[in-house]
């Protein structure tokens, strides 16, 4: 049975979209601006990553009428509680859409204690925060962003200004890299080609083309 995208598999629980597998991972169904806040502080250095994402007017107004229990037109906060518990159960097996690296190498994260979810101006906002499950000083290239590797929903940060480093990052140089696809395409494409044939569904060559924020330390 084909793996289902985190976000689909919210969606699918509550009857919002019916699309197949192979469908959802050819391009994106699901877009939110992206922020992300990349917390510093004490001797383990990198303490959280807080993620706010507002998603786009289709999607808001699926998840207004899904359940808009009471059919106001708005969503209560118990309401707004169920939908983030749907989302932070469907995207454990995805790692909350969190890439975090050093020199590297994938540091495992502790999942959040609650995704919050919001209703403002006709959009779906969610914003939750998680933490490295291990120390991780502020030495090295240390690498943090937001993606689906799945390509389900599109995460975009506007602004270099949306990635954002909060307390004392020392001597360490921050860089926003926002790669380039022809580029990431030329330089990968035997590999891509053998990934996709061998598994359409489940490679993760995505994080390729994702923005994310490096600091050098």
């Amino acid at each position: 049975m084909p793996r289902q995208p985190g976000l689909k598999t919210a969606a699918l629980s509550i009857g919002m979209l019916a699309l197949s597998a192979t469908g959802a991972n050819a391009h994106p169904h699901v877009f939110a601006e992206a922020r992300l806040e990349v917390v510093l502080g004490g001797r383990d250095g990198v303490e959280a990553l807080r993620h706010i994402w507002r998603f786009d007017e289709l999607f808001s107004s699926t998840v207004l009428l899904e359940f808009d229990a009471n059919a106001n037109l708005k969503l209560e906060p118990e309401e707004l509680e169920t939908v983030g518990d749907i989302v932070k159960e469907s995207l454990a097996d995805f790692n909350y859409y969190t890439a975090l690296t050093a020199d590297g190498k994938d540091i495992p994260i502790n999942p959040p204690d609650r995704i919050h979810v919001d209703f403002q101006d006709g959009q779906v906002l969610m914003f939750f925060s998680v933490s490295p499950s291990r120390p991780m000083p502020l030495t090295g290239l240390l690498s943090f962003g937001a993606y689906d590797p799945t390509m389900y929903a599109a995460l975009d940060f506007l602004s270099d200004d949306d990635l954002v480093v909060e307390g004392a990052a020392r001597s360490c140089r921050r860089q926003v890299v926002r790669p380039d696809p022809d580029e990431v395409i030329a330089q990968n494409q035997q590999t891509l080609t053998e990934a996709f044939f061998n598994d359409p569904e489940g490679n993760d060559f995505s994080k390729l083309f994702a923005t994310r924020l490096e600091l050098t330390c």
